[in-house]
Order: structure tokens, then sequence, then C-alpha cells
């Protein structure tokens, strides 16, 4: 849905805006007693004030059920700011509501009762509206969309079961009795799951921060809530169940800047077999939408579950707040056979085993039962007591080779569950590692693990579980590294003919044809400098024969025809044809069994190609596939003719950079072939992920690819070459960008990439020059170094407090950003420092920072600017703020608009210098709002 434009808030998810400095700087606090995280859905998930619209006062027995279940939540937890009942039925003027007047909304009245509350509820200036209701269908729900937009109020429902805020006191669900208190947030697509798993949180001592149902039509989606929870300071976690997504990239954007700042697990319903059978290459047949969406997940730094079971293991371990670190996970057990379970799974799940180190193996052995092993498992022996896991639990947390460790327990006969389980409880608040427990068996260890569960220590009754548990520990440490990675231009590589590429797909189009030939599909390679054989059409055996004897024999016969996608399927390939005479043969078969299998498919002719020369190179497939929702998919394994039999693909979204396009490779099982393998030698890896970044780069700048195949590819020690490729292409799709987007050719990816267009050289008065381009996650420590550098009058402006530096979340979140929804230009410099050893060196320094959010009405932003106290008077801040508002302009905002301090007299006279209007802010007289139509 949309919003009614309201003045600046500073969304919490994207934390304040960068600090100010210098003469110029406009901060994002209003004043002290203003809140800095204020968020535009806190009117929702944080109101002091209610408004009920529940039906007919003490008529219980006409009330709608979910109006019964709302009821009973507010009478049994007593809600701590102000509620109101009112009825649609009321009589009088708005004059007499306007004691009504309320941040939040909640109706549970019948359907046709929904849209009259709805009416009332903006009429008296409510921010959000709850509606609790069940089986509203999409027209009706698309009404009271716009309805709560037109009143510029925050809609959540309907169809949705509500929400619970245990901190607050508000059960504003039908969900059951309130949760506990505690650090998790939960948001899910569907009410019964979401009851359930409140149910199993009050029997394992799990508490929530927040608990959101979404339900089916609702104007506010699960990307909202990821958006409020990202910088809700009472949830250091989250749990989502999805059923499905509307808009990839609204999701992707949210779901990214959540995961920046703290743990995401998802688990998703829904899941398709991979495989399509109208599918025009291998790629449409072997990529489905499941793992896409893992891929997808992976990219935005989040971590996916596969069951209920494990959702709840997920939460166990998130409730424990351990950071994750690594997934060398190391297993202390006081039996051989649960031991060796653990180890098996760790090893089949992809986790590694975490092994003591030599020194740290011969420390602990003194320490002991003489029988006790150290091989590869810390095995205590059954033999052992308290003081023997102690050891060894100090050991294996103290390694710099162990990210995390596993204790096992089996009931035995002499020793002490309890006693054991306080050695964990006693270490835990000592670790920085994860620590996850197995306390097998059943009666004789119930108080142990609730000694465990008490002091946050997750507790499983299988050692599969718990290593299952700590793999989700260690998949968001790893899903951390890919989300951090903004792919920067390829600016060390040749540019590609894009428009050469534009226009061949263009005469393709205007022939009413998407599958290219294999000659179109090997120019569009060549175009992005991707290396091909070189191919040629022959139309009769006898230019056949002449092309053969020009490349050189053996060759290769490849029917060409736009009509069949899979050539070997009809008799259409030949290999290794040795002479002139076996090529004029070979041309008749082909011919005659394309005829046979596909009488209805045109022929252009027949391709003669010279077979590569590498023998012992390892054949590949690398391949893109349109999902729905997620756009383009980049998928890599095993090539030839055995491509979708095989499996082991893995896939990527795109953009890739070299660390992306390596770990790709990685994930495939074909990688176990690329190093010396079978006599021959290691492939040239470089070239093959120069490869696949210059397919990247084809899925970037080209919207009308729909399905690509190159199969195979031959890679060796020399390099790459392609031998066959097949591209399947469609008119460019509509923007899936959260806002309109003018003069943007990315509209068709999920991830934006990074935007080296807007990068510009710029001469600095005095002399030298500097450079303004987008920030990206490396800048880290430079914009820290920046705000270290500014004046206490400077952070005064910006925060109205003497914060000196950037905690590192709120770091991550400014040069992590979502280039869809925000963006941040930064002024940079060179200059030379001396090195330790004495030699010059080159640094980079940041000297200015504009940036702007766009507003959750998508058609506004707010923006900030800072500039260097010492290059100030030099003309950065009109620079600055000219680029920022050309990059807003091109994402189609209309308005830009922001608070300046009343006595900061610089910033105000250059806003007014750029045509913005500047005005008294009626909230609070020591800030003016500065505006201006963009």
């Amino acid at each position: 849905m949309g919003f009614k434009k309201t003045p600046p808030r500073f969304p919490a998810s994207r934390g304040p805006l960068p600090p100010g400095g210098g003469t110029f700087c406009f901060g994002a606090a209003r004043q002290q007693k203003i809140a800095m995280d204020q968020h535009y859905l806190s009117p929702l998930f944080d109101p002091r004030s209610i408004v009920l619209f529940s039906g007919e006062e003490g008529d219980t027995q006409g009330l709608a059920p979910h109006a019964r279940a709302l009821l009973a939540g507010f009478r049994a937890q007593a809600f701590d700011g102000v509620v109101t009942e009112l009825n649609t039925k009321t009589t009088g003027t708005l004059g007499d509501l306007a004691q009504a007047r309320a941040d939040l909304a909640i109706i549970a009245l019948q359907p046709e009762e929904i849209l009259a509350a709805l009416e009332l509820a903006g009429r008296i200036k409510c921010k959000a509206a709850l509606i609790l209701s069940a089986g509203v269908g999409a027209q009706l729900a698309a009404d009271m969309a716009r309805t709560a937009q037109r009143h510029g109020v925050m809609l959540l429902g309907p169809n949705s079961q509500g929400f619970q805020r245990p901190s607050r006191h508000l059960n504003a669900s039908t969900l059951g009795p309130i949760a506990a208190p505690g650090q998790l947030a939960l948001v899910a697509q569907s009410g019964s799951l979401t009851a359930s798993i409140l149910d199993w949180a009050r029997q394992n001592r799990v508490g929530f921060s927040s608990v959101v149902c979404v339900g089916p039509h609702s104007a506010l989606e699960v990307a909202d809530m990821l958006d409020f929870l990202a910088g809700d300071r009472n949830t250091q976690a989250i749990l989502v169940y999805l059923e499905g997504i509307s808009n990839a990239r609204r999701f992707m954007s949210a779901l990214r800047a959540a995961a920046s700042s703290k743990p995401v697990v998802i688990l998703k319903s829904g899941r398709k077999l991979a495989g399509n059978v109208a599918a025009q290459t291998h790629s449409g047949a072997i990529v489905g939408s499941d793992e896409v969406f893992d891929a997808a997940l992976r990219r935005a730094g989040a971590v996916r579950v596969r069951s209920f079971v494990q959702l709840f293991s997920a939460a166990k371990c998130l409730a424990s707040r351990y950071r994750p670190v690594g997934k060398r996970l190391a297993i202390v057990t006081n039996g051989g056979g649960p031991g060796v379970l653990a180890a098996d799974w760790v090893s089949e799940i992809g986790l590694k085993l975490g092994v003591l180190s030599e020194e740290n193996a011969k420390t602990l052995w003194s320490q002991l039962p003489a029988n006790a092993s150290l091989v590869d498992l810390i095995d205590v022996t059954e033999d052992a007591q308290p003081e023997h896991y102690r050891a060894a639990l100090e050991a294996a947390m103290s390694d710099k080779d162990i990210d995390g460790a596993l204790v096992i327990y089996s009931p035995k006969w002499g020793s002490d569950a309890e006693a054991i389980a306080r050695v964990l409880v006693e270490a835990r608040p000592r670790l920085s590692k994860p620590l996850v427990s197995c306390w097998m068996g059943d009666a004789s260890v119930g108080t142990a693990r609730t000694l465990l569960a008490d002091a946050q220590i997750p507790t499983f009754r299988t050692p599969e579980a718990a290593v299952g548990a700590f793999s989700n520990i260690a998949s968001f440490y790893q899903n951390q590294q890919l989300l951090r990675q903004t792919p920067p231009p390829l600016t060390q590589l040749a540019a590609p003919d894009a428009e050469g590429a534009r226009l061949l797909i263009e005469g393709v189009l205007a022939e009413r044809r998407q599958t290219l030939t294999e000659m179109e599909s090997k120019a569009l390679l060549a175009a992005f400098h991707i290396p091909v054989t070189p191919t040629n059409l022959a139309r009769n055996p006898n230019e056949a024969m002449m092309i053969a004897t020009q490349q050189g024999f053996p060759v290769a016969l490849k029917i060409d025809s736009p009509d069949i996608a899979h050539k070997s399927d009809v008799g259409g390939v030949a290999l290794n044809v040795m002479n002139a005479t076996a090529v004029r043969d070979t041309y008749h078969d082909i011919m005659a069994n394309v005829a046979r299998a596909r009488p209805d498919a045109h022929v252009n002719g027949i391709t003669v190609q010279a077979m590569a020369k590498a023998r012992r190179g390892r054949e590949l497939y690398i391949g893109v596939v349109t999902d729905d929702p997620f756009g383009p998919v980049m998928a890599f394994g095993a090539g030839g003719t055995l491509v979708e039999l095989m499996g082991g693909s893995a896939m990527e979204l795109p953009p890739l950079n070299q660390f992306l396009a390596h770990r790709l490779i990685e994930r495939a099982r074909v990688s176990e072939t690329l190093g010396e393998w079978r006599g021959a030698p290691a492939v040239n890896m470089q070239a093959l992920e120069q490869v696949l970044l210059r397919v990247s780069e084809m899925v970037c700048e080209l919207p009308q690819l729909r399905e690509m195949d190159i199969n195979p590819i031959i890679v060796d020690e020399s390099g790459a070459v392609v031998v066959d490729a097949r591209i399947v292409v469609g008119h460019a799709p509509g923007s899936v960008s959260m806002g309109g987007v003018r003069g943007q050719n990315y509209g068709h990816l999920a991830i934006l990439p990074y935007p080296a267009h807007y990068q510009q050289v710029w001469p600095l008065r005095g002399g030298g020059e500097y450079t303004v381009r987008p920030i990206w996650p490396g800048d880290a420590e430079m914009l820290q170094e920046f705000t270290k550098r500014l004046s206490p009058e400077s952070r005064y402006f910006r925060f109205v407090s003497s914060m000196a530096e950037l905690p590192p979340g709120m770091l991550s979140r400014f040069t992590l950003i979502d280039y869809d929804r925000e963006m941040a230009l930064c002024a940079v410099i060179k200059q030379e420092k001396m090195g330790e050893a004495g030699q010059k060196e080159i640094t980079e320094r940041f000297i200015a920072v504009s940036r702007y959010i766009t507003n959750p009405d998508q058609t506004s932003c707010e923006f900030s600017l800072v500039v260097d106290d010492a290059f100030a008077g030099q003309g950065l801040g009109t620079r600055m703020m000219r680029g920022i508002m050309e990059v807003a302009r091109d994402k189609g905002l209309q308005e830009m608009m922001g608070l300046v301090l009343t006595h900061n007299g610089a910033m105000l006279k250059l806003m007014q210098s750029l045509g913005f209007s500047v005005k008294a802010y009626a909230d609070d007289p020591d800030f003016r709002l500065v505006t201006h139509e963009l």
C-alpha cells in the first residue's frame, strides 16, 4: 500500500542518518526527548493509545469470534497505554470524538462493517490500524487498502490474526495468551502455525519481543515487519514463516537490512520439485524455485530451515544470543557411539569437525582418565566426572581452531547428570563461542535439561539435532559473508559491446523469435568478451566440407534450428568428424535424423566448428533462468549431455563479484574435479571465475535474457572456451523496484548492482581533485575515521549527543546499503603517508557524505549532508547535495525533505541557495523543516 506523506521520522531499521560535521551538518534527532529510533511503524507496534472497534457494548453474542478472542486477551493482560472502545454506530460530530484520537485502531468486526470503522479511524487521525479478520477477499482488501492510504493510515490486515508485544503487555491478537518477554521476534503468514509456536515456547521457556501474524491480502507485508524489527532494540533475532512473496525486490531489501544487524531464520512452505517440462533450455529444467529461494536467502545473509522442528532448534540457539564465528564444531562426549553419530552428521551437513591443537591436546590429556581419546572427538570416557567435562570444555573453547562445542552426556552408572550440567551453566557466562548440549535419555536427565534451558544453553535429545542446531549458527556466519559482498563494476576488464548485444536481441524479437541460433548465441557471448569456439554455418554438404577443411580436423557438426532446444535428442550432433568425406556423409545423416524426429522444425543448416584442443579439460555448464519472483538466477555445474542427470548444480543471484563467483564454484559437486584430478592438472580457476563474472554482467545489462545454456564450456589449465550455447530472450520485464525508477536498467534484478555510473571526479579549490562515488561495505573503516575527526559541535548537530564514534551495528548499516531504497555518496581524496618501513603509501580519506533514504510513501525521501571541518567552504556541500538530488530524481522520487537545527545557519543558507523552502517545524521550534520538489 501507499502512505500519506509525513514529516521525517528516520526509521530505526535504517538507523539514524550518518553523522554530520564541519560547517554543514544535518542530524536525524529532533531533540533528546524525542526517540532517535522512531520508526514509521511505531504507531502500530508501540502505540501510546488505542481505539477498539469490536461491536456493540454488552452484546457478547453478536460479537465476531475474533472480537471475543481479542477482548479476552485485553482483559487478561493490562496494556500500559490508553484504550478506548468505539462503535461504528456512534452518533455525533467529529468534535465529539476528538478525545478518542489514538495512535492505533484495532478493528475486530464482521467484514461488512470493517470499511466504516476504518473510515472512522482515519477521520480521528489514527496513524495505524489492525484489522483482525478471516476470509476477506482480494477486492474488499484492496478497498480497505485504498481507504487507509487516503487517510495516511498504515494498515496491517485484513486476514491478520494480529500481533503481540510482550514488553508493552500488548496482546492485539487472536493467538491466545500473551507470550513471555524475550529477545526473539516471530513473523508468520499462518495463524495456526504461530499459535503452535507460542504453545511450544511456553513449555520451553522461550520468550518473544514481538509476534506478528500477517495474513493474505494484508496491506503491510512481511517485508514491512522485517524493516521494523531490524531496528527494534528489544529484538536480538528474528524467526520467519513464509508461504509466499509478492515483491522480491522489497523482500530482499528488507531481509538484507535485517540480517545485516541480527540473525534471521526462515522456514518456507510450498517447496516445489525442480524441473519444468516447458523449459526451453537445460537451465529451465534443472533450476527449481526452491533452489532459487535457497540462493536468495544465502545472498541476503539469512538462514533457512526445512522443518518445524528445525525452526524450534534455531529458536533455542538464537534465544541464547550466540554470535556466529565459523563451522568447526568440537564434540565432547562420554560415549563413543553418540560421539561418532554426531561426527557423522557434522560431515553429512557440510560442517567441519573441530580438533584440538597438538599443544592443547597434550595439556588436556593429563587432566582426563587414562583411557580418554583426543584423536578426533574429545572422548572423556564413561568414567568422566564433572571436573573432566570442565577441563575438556575449557580446552575446546580456548582453542583457536575450534568455533563452537557440542557437549554430549550419556547416562552412566555412577555419573551425575545434574552436576555435569552445572559445569556448562557455570561456564556459559565466560564463553564467547556457541555451546550446544545433548543430554541423552529421558527420566534420569530431566532435571539436568531444565538447568541447561534455564541458563539459555540449547539442549537436545539426539546428537544429530544438536549438530543441526549448531549448523544454523554456522550458516548464519557463512551467509553474512555473502551478504556483505557488493560487486563493484568490472572496471579492470574490457568494456562489453552492450549496445551491439541489445541490437542483436531486438533483431531476433523483431522476427517474432525467442530462441537464438547457436551462431547468434555465440555472437552475444562474444560481445561480452566470453571466449567461444569459431563457428560457421554451412547450408549444404559442400560448404560444410570447405569450412571443415579451412578450420582443420577433427570438427564437430551440429544442427542449427531455432525450434530444436536439445540437439542431441534428435540426432543433431556429431563429434570428432575426421575428414572431408565423413563431413559430407555426416551432414546428410544429421539432416535425415532431424527430418524424422522433428519434421516441423525450421532448419537453417549445420554449424561446423573445430573440436576443442584440450584433451584433459573439464566439461562444465553455466546457465541462467528467470525465476518468479526473484528474477534471473545463475547456475553452475557439470556439463555435457548428462547435465540434468548428474545434478549437483549450484545457484546464485546476480550480480557477482570474484568472491561470490568462487563460492558458487565451490558449492557445485563438480568442484571436486577442478583441482588435480586423475592425472590432469588443475584448471585455470581465474579464467572460469572471469567467465562467471562476464555472464553476471550479461544478466545485469540485458534484461531481455530469459534462459541461457553455456554447455559445454571446456576449462583446462590454460583457460576456458565455450563450445556450445543456447539463449532464449523476451521483451524486457517491468521493474520490480520498490518505487518508480527513471533511467534505470536493473528493474529485473532482485539485488541491485553497484551503481558505478554515479561516480564522478571533481576539482578541489586550491588544487587537487576528489572522487564522488556511491558508498560500499569496504568503506566502513574510512567512515569510522571520518566520524572520529568531527568536531564536538558537529557531533551535537548530528546526534544531539557526545557520540564520538559509530557502534559496529550502525557502521554496518551505513555502509551495507540497499541502493534501491537509499543512496549514500561519498567524496574521497587520495593522500600520501609514510608506511611502517618508511615507504610512501597512497591512502583514501572521506571528506564529505550525502545520503537519502526513501520514505514509506515511496515518493519522497529524507536527506543528510556532512562535510569534513577541514574542507568547509570549498563548495563540497553544494556539489554533494546536487549529486544526491540527481540520484533521487533518477529513482523517480518527487520530494526531498529534512530537519535542520534552527541555529545551524550555514546549513539553512545552503538549503535556500539550492532552492529548498524553509519552514517552521510545528513539533519542535529548535528545528526547521526544509523541503524541495524534485
